[in-house]
This record gives structure tokens, sequence and C-alpha cells, in this order.
């Protein structure tokens, strides 16, 4: 899977993506440390192993390189940054009942933001899936001879 580069300084406006989101009831914000085991739970429930342990090294930054997305105290989606490498993006998903309703694209920009606000002027999206959505969303484009980068020796789920 490749890796894609977003440039931090030139993001399209988030607001249309946020407003979408609140509409539906969603509330967009960083997890406590004192809510790591039930993110690193719901994570697990829904996604890899792997990406739990991601989930849980966003909890030893301060502050917390994650989002979460939530209604009713109920998590619908997440996402990390800086959790694979300096300067990295993901994981994110989002839980599959809500997905296409814009909680993904929503959660893209707290962490892009976050990250510009933290200085960077590019993040790197590592081991891309939707590839279409990111180049969409955040004009995210390939980086050539990215496939496979940091993921060349990627250790096998027990």
């Amino acid at each position: 899977m490749i890796d894609m580069l977003v440039r931090l300084y030139d993001l399209p406006p988030a607001a249309d993506a946020y407003r979408t989101v609140t509409e539906q009831g969603v509330i967009l914000r960083r997890p406590w440390g004192y809510e790591r085991h039930i993110l690193a739970h719901w994570v697990g429930e829904h996604f890899s192993p792997k990406w739990v342990s991601e989930a849980k090294v966003a909890f030893g930054r301060q502050p917390v390189s994650a989002f979460m997305a939530t209604r009713e105290k109920e998590i619908l989606g997440f996402c990390c940054y800086e959790t694979t490498g300096k300067g990295y993006f993901g994981p994110t998903g989002v839980k599959e009942s809500e997905r296409g309703g814009g909680l993904g694209k929503a959660l893209l920009f707290k962490a892009l933001e976050a990250m510009r606000d933290e200085g960077y002027s590019y993040a790197v999206i590592g081991g891309v899936g939707p590839r279409e959505f990111y180049e969409r969303a955040c004009g995210a484009f390939e980086i050539p001879g990215s496939d496979p980068g940091i993921f060349a020796d990627l250790l096998p789920d027990p």
C-alpha cells in the first residue's frame, strides 16, 4: 500500500465537515487519559490489534495525539497521528454503521489541523487504503516509491 503526502499549509476549509457531523449530534474531541482503555477496547472490537497498539501510543503524548467522534457517549470513530512515525497521520476508522456520513473526513481534518498547529508543513498518510477519499478530502497525493515504505517488515498478528 502506498503512502500519501498532504500539504498542511494548503488544507481546504473544514467548517462544512464539522457542521455536517455536529448536526448529526456528534462531538469531536481528544480523549482524556483516563479513557485510554475505553478507546483501545473499542478500536480492538472494530479494527486490528496493531491499531490498538497505535491508539495506545497516542496517549503517551501531550496533548493526546488522537481524536474521537462520539454521540450520546458512544464512540463512532477515531483517528490518531504521530503514532506510527513522526509526521504520520493514522490509523483512523469509523464504525461500519456510521460510514458515509462525514465522520471520517471530520476526524481527518481534526488531526491534520492539529499537526499543522504543532508546526508541521506536511503530513504522511501511511499505507493508504481509500486513496480516492484522501485525494478528494484533503488533496493528498502519492509519494513515489513509497510501497511498502516503513511497513516492509510488518510482523504478523499472533
